[in-house]
C-alpha cells in the first residue's frame, strides 16, 4: 500500500519576524489557494502538495532547500528574501516598488516576491501568478526531488 504522506512539495516561505507572521503569512495562504487553484485545471498535477513554511526552518532544513521554494516578503523580514536578493535575478522590477526575482530562463524552481511595503508586497503577488505562475509550475515538475514524507516534518 503506498504512502499517502510521500508527497512532492512547492514551499512558501515567510519571514518569522513577527510583521511577517502578521502580513506575510495570510498573503502566502493566499498564494497557496491560487497555486492549487492552479494545479487543479491541469491532466496531471503529478502529486506537488504546497506547504507555507517559516524562513528559519527552510534555512534549518537542508532536504528544504532542494525543494521549490517561493519566498514572501522583503529582506527585512524574510531571511530567504535577504539570502537571494544578491543571488536571484530581477525578472520585474516596477517603478522600484514592487519585484519578483528568479532566474528568467527557470533553470531552478526558487523566485523571491516582495514589495517595498505589504500593499506592493500584494501586487507583487498579483504580479506573479498573472504572469510567470505557469512556468514556473512547469519548471517544479522538471524539479527532480524526490518525494518526501510529511510525517517526517510535523
Amino acid at each position: 500500500m503506498a504512502n499517502s504522506s510521500v508527497k512532492r512539495l512547492l514551499l512558501i516561505v515567510t519571514g518569522s519576524h513577527l510583521r511577517a507572521e502578521e502580513v506575510d503569512r495570510p498573503l502566502a495562504y493566499y498564494l497557496r489557494n491560487e497555486i492549487e487553484r492552479y494545479l487543479e485545471t491541469l491532466d496531471d498535477a503529478g502529486g506537488l502538495q504546497v506547504r507555507v513554511v517559516s524562513d528559519l526552518r527552510w534555512l534549518h532544513d537542508e532536504v528544504f532547500q532542494e525543494m521549490p521554494t517561493i519566498s514572501l516578503g522583503g529582506h527585512g523580514v524574510n531571511l530567504l528574501a535577504h539570502r537571494w536578493l544578491e543571488e536571484l535575478p530581477f525578472s520585474m522590477d516596477v517603478n522600484n516598488q514592487y519585484f519578483v526575482q528568479m532566474d528568467p530562463d527557470l533553470t531552478e524552481p526558487k523566485v523571491s516576491i516582495w514589495g517595498k511595503d505589504n500593499p506592493t508586497t500584494q501586487l507583487a503577488v498579483l504580479a506573479f501568478v498573472n504572469r510567470f505562475l505557469p512556468r514556473f509550475i512547469e519548471c517544479c515538475f522538471l524539479e527532480t526531488s524526490d518525494p518526501v514524507d510529511l510525517e517526517d516534518f510535523d
